[in-house]
C-alpha cells in the first residue's frame, strides 16, 4: 500500500471508526450460498454469471457472444473505500471503474422478469441486489457507465 494514510489510520464509515487497514483487507463476502440457489431455483434463466474481480465493471466485456452495447446506469453508491483509493492514487472514474469493482462484486445477465425473482432471493439471504443495466444491440462492443454523475464510455 502506498499513499498518504497509515494502515492504522481510521475513516468513518456510516458512524463508527474502522481502520483503514481493515477496511482495504477485509474478505469480500461469498456469493456461493445465493448462487446455488439461483442455479437450482433458475438455471435457464441465467444466462451470464460474472464476477467482477481483476477487471472490475468492464470484464463483462470479455464474454459477450456478440458485439452489443452494455449500458450500466443504476449503479450502487460505491463504498467509502473506493474514495479512499481515488484520493490517494489520484485515478479518475474510467480508471477505477476498469480496475476495481466499485462495491460491484457480482453480475447476473438475465432478462427483467427474472432478475426481479433473483432480486428476491438475493434478498432472502441478506444480500442487496438490482437491476443495475441492460444490453442493447449495436454495431460494435462497447460499455456506458453512468458512474457519480459522470458518463465513461469504452470502446471495444
Amino acid at each position: 500500500y502506498i499513499g498518504k494514510n497509515k494502515m492504522t489510520d481510521t475513516m468513518s464509515i456510516n458512524g463508527q471508526e474502522i481502520a483503514i487497514g481493515k477496511l482495504l483487507l477485509s474478505p469480500t463476502r461469498t456469493y456461493a450460498p445465493l448462487m446455488k440457489r439461483l442455479l437450482d431455483e433458475q438455471f435457464d434463466a441465467i444466462k451470464g454469471v460474472i464476477h467482477c474481480s481483476g477487471g472490475g465493471q468492464t470484464k463483462c466485456m470479455k464474454y459477450l457472444p456478440q458485439p452489443m452495447q452494455v449500458i450500466k446506469d443504476n449503479l450502487f453508491t460505491p463504498p467509502p473505500v473506493f474514495e479512499l483509493i481515488r484520493e490517494n492514487s489520484g485515478a479518475n472514474n474510467k480508471e477505477l471503474y476498469q480496475v476495481f469493482n466499485m462495491g460491484h462484486r457480482l453480475e447476473i445477465f438475465t432478462d427483467e422478469a427474472s432478475a426481479q425473482q433473483m432480486i428476491a432471493t438475493a434478498a432472502t439471504l441478506g444480500i442487496e441486489a438490482k437491476i443495475v443495466g441492460r444490453t442493447v444491440a449495436a454495431d460494435k462492443a462497447s460499455l456506458v457507465l453512468e458512474a457519480q454523475g459522470e458518463t465513461v464510455t469504452f470502446q471495444y
